[in-house]
């Protein structure tokens, strides 16, 4: 299956950017967004000054597998440890 990339444009400190995301980012985006009372361009712009290197779309794409992943392993119950269970040895 192969996702369509969308380029759409945003204000970043008063410059107009272009950034392509495929739009599975996108809707992350936007959801990550608005679970932080926000909008998508301030967002970004967060992103795109806490970033060290790379494009603005990889560091967006970082942000968003990041931070879904982190609730992931969040909501996950925590494994419960098993007793080993040791055969019993007749005499």
């Amino acid at each position: 299956m192969k996702t369509a990339i969308i380029k759409r444009s945003i204000v970043l400190d008063g410059h107009k950017t272009s950034v392509s995301l495929e739009d599975e980012f996108w809707d992350g985006l936007r959801e990550i967004a608005e679970k932080n009372r926000t909008n998508v361009s301030n967002l970004v712009r967060q992103i795109d000054h806490e970033r060290k290197v790379g494009n603005l779309s990889s560091a967006i794409r970082v942000h968003v597998f990041n931070h879904f992943r982190t609730r992931a392993t969040s909501e996950q119950p925590a494994a419960v440890e098993q007793p080993l269970h040791r055969p019993v040895l007749s005499a």
